[in-house]
């Protein structure tokens, strides 16, 4: 830390330039809206100001060149010496709706009279501006002025943007100049280092500073618990809200905010209603945010009937209001009430038009996901990297290469950020979509890779029959220090099964629970009971399905009578197909592998019995359907479907090719070797 002495002398030269690279000092611009927000509050209502001729005009001017009009007599007066009068200059060339940041240091530098509320003011335009850089030097040009110090306005301004830039080693500086001018005592800055310790993910710094503290206010609370809920540290914000209630302090909107968002984080519906009773019993308003919390907190935890409550009492929706309703829609599969929804949303920026594809997509419904993003582009709607991500899972389930490869080309075209999502995205397409080799190129080119991405890059291998690729890229993914999941063994086990490594599969399958104490769920039982029955160990397949400890469903049993027909097990065929009709008595498949296994062990009587029974319950044979990708538009077909609008032509075409075969056939019978 830095000396008294010191603080004019060399923190002025350092403090920026030392620790605040020039590519820490860019914010994103903001909306006109917020801009609008943020400085609608410049005008004062002090009475020196308002009962001043001049200075009252001041109040009232809404451009710079009037503004420059006032100034011109307020120095002809005398008055622009009177520090407050300076202030209001400032203030409107800082904070006010035609702000004018240069203008407004020119006025500054020039003036030998400013107080530290002009000083503070000013740093606070530059921070709304977007331009922190500037707002440090200010703070610099404070510390050389010689009679004028900061004050506890100008360090929470200044340790609120050293917690949003994430500038540690600036905001420990910036904490030091606290402790030497000793305002580490004043509430307001008390809390401001509370914030700031917790955006720098120092919680346990931060409560440190807080138990020791003799001032504290709701607002200390708040920002704890706050930094609590942030850092995914829920026990603590809940015990932390217990002692805040016993120690007297009554919790307002913000508090309500954070407690709900806790509970919709750990998905306790309980613990919800009870915040939701507190906030109807105590009468706290319902501000936009806090319904905003609610919502979310009922649609994470599962009740969509208490969130659209919620949603239809709200006055002045907001777009994140439209949006949570509509997460819940999509969430839980009721998409026609989300587009209806969606179309009824006043102005839709892209994440309406992302939650609604993510609904499509987790509905198995693809195309109508490419659609959307169609009509998205059709609106001169941005998209951002949730977009292309759902896009490219539309490619994955529809299998649309050529749409996945044009996905993939805007990306670059764009130059949207490659980060782990959107990288994973892209393996899991290609992988699915049938290049394997160009989902290793995009796993190789990523600059960051997470569990997720290791996951897709071995499950397309498995996928593709590169089991010993994918058995190394485990192994290395381990090595890396990555947490396999239980996707990640599903891939492995898929390897393993492919490839007919029983012993190995079952090495894995048994380093699940023993190393990485990962509970083996139905997809993982069928892949070892496939793996089994491939390799004619039926009985072993069957000793584990009887021995799961959940109900076993008809994906594990389909693959133990499968593995019956290959390896012509009738006996156990038998037993077997008893269960699946069990669980699915309408399903044809079951029914005619059942007359095939019988009819291949010449059992031709058992065989029409089969039949007979399958006529007799009305069940019919599932048709087969099968799709193909042309000009990036997927065409699905199913057995005797003549729905499509070219159907006429493709039967005619399909009978020409019939014809070209029979006569291939013809000719290879009657062909003479030579």
């Amino acid at each position: 830390m830095l000396s008294v002495n010191a603080l004019h002398r060399s923190s002025a030269s350092s403090l920026v330039h030392r620790l605040l690279p020039p590519s820490h000092l860019h914010t994103r611009p903001r909306s006109a809206a917020a801009a609008a927000a943020a400085t609608a509050t410049w005008n004062t209502t002090h009475i020196f100001v308002l009962s001043n001729p001049i200075l009252s005009l001041l109040e009232r001017s809404t451009s710079l060149s009037h503004l420059k009009q006032v100034q011109a007599q307020m120095t002809v007066t005398g008055l622009v010496s009177d520090p407050l009068a300076l202030s209001r200059l400032v203030a409107f060339c800082a904070i006010s709706n035609s702000r004018d940041l240069n203008y407004c240091t020119k006025i500054l530098y020039s003036a030998c009279n400013a107080n530290a509320f002009s000083w503070n003011v000013a740093i606070r335009g530059f921070i709304e501006g977007g331009d922190p850089r500037e707002a440090f030097n200010l703070y610099r040009q404070m510390l050389r002025n010689d009679g004028l110090r900061p004050d506890n306005y100008t360090y929470p301004l200044l340790l609120k943007l050293c917690g949003g830039l994430k500038l540690k080693d600036l905001g420990r500086e910036v904490l030091g100049h606290v402790v030497k001018l000793g305002f580490d005592q004043d509430l307001f800055v008390h809390n401001a280092v509370i914030n700031l310790l917790v955006a720098l993910g120092e919680l346990g710094d931060a409560r440190k500073l807080f138990d020791g503290s003799p001032v504290r206010d709701l607002v200390s609370w708040n920002t704890l618990i706050t930094g609590y809920i942030k850092g995914g540290q829920t026990e603590g914000a809940l015990r932390s809200y217990r002692k805040m209630e016993s120690e007297g302090f009554k919790p307002d909107e913000v508090t309500m905010i954070a407690m709900v968002s806790l509970c919709a984080q750990v998905e306790d519906l309980n613990l919800g209603r009870e915040f939701h009773r507190f906030i109807e019993e105590n009468q706290l308003t319902m501000t936009v945010p806090l319904s905003n919390a609610l919502m979310d907190m009922y649609v994470k935890c599962g009740n969509l009937e208490l969130a659209e409550r919620i949603f239809d009492n709200m006055t002045g929706k907001t777009a994140i209001s439209w949006t949570t309703i509509l997460c819940g829609y999509a969430k839980f599969g009721y998409l026609d009430k989300a587009r209806n929804l969606f179309d009824q949303i006043p102005e839709k920026n892209v994440v309406p038009w992302n939650a609604l594809m993510g609904g499509y997509i987790q509905s198995k419904r693809g195309k109508e996901a490419l659609s959307l993003f169609n009509e998205m582009q059709a609106g001169g709607i941005k998209p951002d990297e949730v977009t292309m991500v759902h896009c490219l899972a539309a490619c994955s389930q529809l299998g649309a290469l050529e749409v996945g490869v044009w996905v993939h080309h805007y990306i670059e075209k764009h130059k949207l950020s490659l980060n782990v999502a959107l990288g994973t995205a892209l393996v899991d397409m290609y992988a699915k979509c049938g290049n394997i080799d160009r989902a290793l190129n995009v796993f190789q080119d990523m600059p960051a890779r997470n569990s997720l991405t290791w996951t897709a890059v071995i499950c397309g291998l498995a996928l593709h029959g590169h089991a010993q690729d994918a058995l190394c890229f485990f192994s290395e993914m381990v090595d890396n220090g990555l947490k396999p999941d239980d996707v990640t063994f599903l891939g492995v086990l898929s390897a393993c099964r492919h490839a007919g490594l029983v012993e190995v599969g079952r090495r894995f399958f048994n380093q699940m629970m023993s190393e990485f104490n990962i509970k083996p769920q139905l997809e993982h039982y069928s892949c070892m009971v496939d793996l089994l029955g491939r390799a004619g160990l039926l009985e072993e397949a069957a000793e584990l399905i009887d021995s799961l400890p959940m109900k076993a469903d008809a994906t594990i049993w389909g693959s133990l009578f499968f593995a019956c027909r290959v390896h012509r097990n009738v006996s156990l065929g038998e037993r077997v197909a008893s269960e699946l009709l069990k669980l699915n008595p309408d399903d044809g498949g079951n029914y005619v592998l059942l007359a095939n296994i019988y009819g291949e062990a010449n059992m031709w009587e058992e065989a029409g019995k089969v039949r007979k029974m399958m006529r007799k319950r009305g069940v019919e044979k599932t048709p087969g359907c099968s799709s193909i990708e042309v000009d990036g538009i997927v065409n699905e077909f199913t057995v005797r479907d003549k729905s499509h609008p070219q159907a006429e032509s493709i039967y005619e075409c399909l009978v020409q090719l019939t014809g070209q075969l029979c006569l291939v056939d013809i000719s290879n019978e009657f062909s003479l070797d030579f």
